[in-house]
């Protein structure tokens, strides 16, 4: 459930985390998914699908993306749109003045600048195990995505994983060589970290 404090903005917890308040309720959690789904794939995979123009970086109008949204589910306000990208706890979005895109996951063709945030020496992936003979030969490749996606701790790694397979592998990077080597790294979102691919002889390993 989203709610909203009158004084400090909307948020995801019991009581907003700054005052207390205990808030006035938004949107339950089945159509916070619903939204944040929908959000999620049309700013990162199918956008021409429904006519919301992305420039070369990944942005597009904030209000548009509020028409697109609120033109598929009846249901939905404004206010939901705004609530979701506010309190998404993964940072899968960027909003700028009037503008937002998606900050990372994507499967169509944009150009993120690089970030200058702290990347970890060491950083981790997880994967569908019947895989791992391929992953040790050829490294991690994009896919289907833009970037290889990594994570900071192994326990986030096992949960993005668990999309694959039910009990995932979690493989540990030598991220810091790889920096060292020219690879560049970047972080996005909350826990996510981008990199074009990852060469087999920067994986550690496995559990």
């Amino acid at each position: 459930m989203i709610r909203v404090c009158n004084d400090h903005g909307y948020f995801a917890d019991d009581c907003c985390p700054v005052c207390g308040n205990e808030g006035e309720p938004v949107l339950e959690e089945r159509r916070r998914r619903q939204l944040s789904k929908f959000v999620s794939g049309a700013l990162r995979h199918f956008p021409d699908d429904v006519e919301l123009s992305i420039d070369a970086h990944g942005w597009t109008n904030y209000d548009s993306l509020v028409d697109t949204v609120t033109d598929k589910y009846a249901w939905a306000e404004p206010r939901h749109v705004e609530a979701v990208v506010a309190t998404d706890e993964k940072g899968r979005f960027e909003r700028q003045d009037e503008q937002i895109r998606a900050a990372y996951g994507h499967s169509i063709d944009v150009d993120l600048e690089a970030t200058e945030s702290t990347v970890p020496d060491r950083l981790y992936h997880g994967t569908d195990p019947q895989i791992l003979n391929i992953i040790f030969e050829e490294g991690l490749r994009s896919m289907s995505r833009q970037y290889v996606h990594l994570s900071a701790t192994p326990e986030e790694a096992r949960t993005v994983g668990r999309r694959h397979a039910d009990n995932p592998a979690v493989l540990a990077v030598d991220a810091g060589a790889m920096k060292r080597d020219g690879y560049q790294i970047s972080k996005r979102g909350a826990e996510t970290f981008t990199v074009e691919r990852v060469p087999p002889k920067y994986i550690d390993g496995h559990t």
